[in-house]
């Protein structure tokens, strides 16, 4: 009886972290589509990326309570219950990657001119590049359980501050030297940000990866230089 109660609850961490692996195989697609949609000014699967944000939003709500539903029964112990609580964790930043996405196609339909900028799209699309391949390399590790992966992810993410800080610096520079550019670059400027944040949920993953399988933190005070705040205008 004890051995079936073992192999039952180890089908239940692995239909959890199946679930996971699931929500980020989602949330990359919706990252990806969305910017997508930005850069083409594909207005119909901007829409198509914000409707199906409220899946990735079903699928958060359905595993958070298949977590406690586990804790409350088996009162899981040690690694297995950092496996549960990482699951949750993990779970809650994919749903706030899916919200990004979600913003994005937002500011895409809210966009009236022709996005036609080579150099911004360029920004644009070499800082998501980055974001998602700083989350799908995090979601990977979840799957292999890579340290080395995790702590270069942790790492990394200032690569995609500085990033969105010069993309930052370009959108103020045309709103400067055009007026007329201002509503774009200000909806663009919100699209940045939003992939930024990807960059950090990423970030947050690795974290939460490193505690489920070594039992201790990735150091907290990882510098993160505020460049933006030393921007000034004339």
């Amino acid at each position: 009886m004890k051995d079936h109660i073992v192999s039952s609850f180890n089908e239940e961490l692995k239909e959890l972290a199946g679930r996971v692996v699931e929500m980020g195989g989602l949330a990359e697609t919706l990252v990806h589509d969305a910017v997508t949609a930005l850069l083409r000014q594909d207005r119909e699967l901007a829409t198509r990326t914000i409707a199906a944000d409220q899946r990735l939003d079903n699928m958060q709500a359905e595993l958070e309570e298949l977590c406690i539903s586990v804790i409350a029964r088996r009162q899981p112990m040690a690694s297995d219950l950092r496996d549960i609580i990482a699951a949750m964790r993990i779970s809650n930043d994919l749903e706030r990657v899916g919200d990004m996405a979600k913003n994005i196609g937002k500011r895409t339909l809210a966009i009236e001119s022709e996005f036609n900028n080579k150099q911004l799209a360029v920004g644009v699309e070499h800082m998501s590049d980055l974001a998602l391949e700083q989350l799908k390399a995090v979601l990977d590790a979840y799957t292999s359980g890579d340290l080395e992966v995790v702590q270069r992810v942790h790492v990394r993410d200032d690569e995609v501050d500085a990033l969105y800080t010069s993309l930052f610096r370009q959108l103020l520079t045309y709103m400067m030297e055009d007026p007329r550019s201002i509503t774009m670059c200000a909806h663009l400027l919100f699209c940045a940000k939003n992939i930024e944040r990807i960059g950090d949920h990423a970030t947050n993953i690795a974290e939460n990866i490193y505690y489920m399988i070594s039992g201790s933190h990735l150091p907290t005070d990882r510098p993160k230089t505020d460049e933006l705040a030393q921007t000034t205008t004339v």
